[in-house]
């Protein structure tokens, strides 16, 4: 970190914590800092710098919006550039070092979060509210995915292939593209940042990142680990601020090659249009609204608690929430009542308090969203049956909670379920048959994750068919993928890149093609014959 108290006030305040419940872990934290908050700095050129601007930003905790966690920098396109500079200049040196070596390095990073994993989901659940068994996955997500890649510094494998002509060897290679730019939210705010920065590491690039100024210490976290493991000066910079400044000004760089988005379809787009202009790589990674499908012959009790997971884990903000569900009417009313008894007992509060099950969403704005789409809901003549309340008493009341909340009886066109909420809140819409469930499930503008409960292994295969989506699941709800596989989605979700699993170096590279004559002759490819 930049300042001495940064690097030393947290562990004696964690070390104080261990000991405490968890109000008292939260009293102590909101006196530390309120004697003096923590500066967090810019991590540009391999040292940790404030913003030209000298202006900051607070984070608190959306639980306990007191406590203070800390000030971080308020960046401009000035801090921008110096860092595109840097790793401009860095790039030179990175892309010759071997990918091996480079995933060396990734593998003690690794070791490093793996180490620090209950102290870096403490942070998570402090600064963005979901409860700590989330966060440790959170950051696990984090551990796979650098172990994931830095095998891939021995398996960037092209092609060798035979030419048609004598004397001659063809082949193709992965090559590094440059610059990248890597902007993400604040709902994964390692596990996300892991999936972009590691494999464009791995491949030879360097990375400007700007997290979402509602998490930006988990992103400041990571990277620290990354430049304790060994990461050359300029090869990772940290940006943070704004997305009109900083991430206007890593798009529109003619030096970027690659720009790396993970948030809403409507940001998305003009990041796209950014970037068209000087021909860069842009890979996008937006909305969606996503479905299960309760067959008649489903597992209801599983049915049940996998679309309570999907609907309220995160506290419903996640790009893979499953925000609608779709069942059969032979069961519909059986799995209502189920559902609706299940989501209104669950346990809402501070995520670092143990007993909790859902958490705070992550800001007032966002609640004022969740709020503006229960109203919507009610006025369309969705049927409220659980919840649909901001939770305002006691403790919870200074913090951004808010009830579980389910709709029944919704029609596919109103705009609860057609919208994305990033909420808990869920809708329930009946259907009269498998033809009609997958029709509204794909009758929605995105195309992430979808799922379906069935026991039904004819069903299951078609269903796999049908729903047109980048992710599907049978028997389990629309969230829980894995870093080996592809992820992403169709439609308004993206535009056709992939991150996780090889598929990620394809954004991140690009083919080159190579072709040695050794004939010590002209040899003309499709024109001179061959002798047998």
């Amino acid at each position: 970190m930049a300042t001495a108290q940064a690097s030393g006030a947290q562990p004696l305040v964690r070390a104080c914590c261990s000991r405490l419940p968890w109000y008292g872990t939260l009293w102590l934290m909101a006196m530390t800092t309120a004697a003096k908050a923590t500066a967090y700095h810019n991590f540009i050129d391999g040292a940790w710098v404030p913003s030209v601007s000298g202006g900051e930003f607070e984070n608190r905790n959306p639980a306990a919006p007191d406590d203070l966690i800390g000030t971080f920098q308020k960046s401009t396109a000035a801090d921008v550039g110096r860092a595109i500079e840097a790793a401009r200049r860095a790039f030179e040196h990175w892309r010759l070092v071997p990918a091996p070596r480079r995933a060396e390095i990734l593998f003690r990073a690794a070791q490093l979060i793996a180490e620090r994993k209950e102290a870096l989901a403490r942070d998570m659940t402090r600064e963005m509210g979901k409860v700590l068994d989330e966060t440790r996955g959170d950051v696990q997500e984090a551990i796979d995915m650098t172990y994931f890649m830095a095998g891939e510094g021995r398996r960037q494998y092209g092609q060798t292939v035979p030419s048609e002509l004598r004397d001659k060897f063809a082949m193709s290679l992965r090559q590094p593209l440059g610059v990248c730019a890597v902007i993400t939210p604040w709902n994964f705010p390692m596990a996300i940042p892991s999936w972009k920065i590691i494999p464009a590491l791995v491949c030879g690039n360097t990375v400007v990142f700007k997290p979402a100024t509602l998490t930006p210490l988990s992103a400041l976290n990571f990277i620290r680990i990354l430049e304790q493991a060994g990461i050359p000066r300029g090869v990772v910079n940290l940006v943070t601020g704004g997305g009109g400044e900083v991430g206007d000004a890593m798009i529109g760089s003619d030096e970027v090659r690659v720009v790396s988005f993970t948030g809403s379809t409507a940001v998305g787009r003009p990041v796209s249009e950014r970037g068209a202009p000087s021909f860069k790589k842009v890979h996008l990674e937006m909305g969606g609204k996503n479905v299960i499908r309760v067959m008649d012959d489903a597992n209801l009790d599983l049915a049940v608690e996998g679309c309570l997971w999907g609907g309220f884990g995160t506290s419903g903000q996640r790009c893979t929430a499953a925000s609608r569900v779709v069942v059969h009417e032979k069961v519909y009313k059986t799995f209502l009542d189920r559902f609706t008894a299940r989501a209104g007992a669950l346990r809402v509060g501070n995520g670092l308090d143990a007993a909790t099950e859902m958490g705070p969403v992550v800001s007032e704005g966002q609640l004022d969203t969740v709020m503006e789409y229960v109203r919507i809901g009610q006025s369309e003549g969705a049927r409220l049956v659980c919840g649909g309340h901001r939770l305002d008493q006691g403790a919870l009341g200074k913090g951004f909670f808010h009830e579980p909340t389910v709709f029944a009886d919704v029609a596919p066109s109103m705009r609860i379920a057609q919208e994305e909420i990033f909420g808990p809140v869920v809708a329930v819409i009946p259907c009269r048959s498998y033809d009609e469930a997958v029709a509204i499930g794909n009758n929605i503008q995105y195309g992430l994750s979808a799922s379906i409960y069935t026991q039904d292994v004819n069903r299951a295969f078609s269903a796999m068919r049908d729903l047109y989506t980048g992710i599907f699941y049978v028997n389990a709800p629309t969230i829980g993928a894995e870093v080996h596989l592809p992820f992403g989605g169709t439609k308004a979700t993206g535009n056709g890149h992939r991150e996780a699993g090889t598929a990620a170096l394809d954004v991140f590279s690009e083919w080159k093609s190579v072709y040695v004559d050794f004939s010590g002759r002209l040899q003309r490819a499709q024109i001179d014959a061959v002798d047998l």
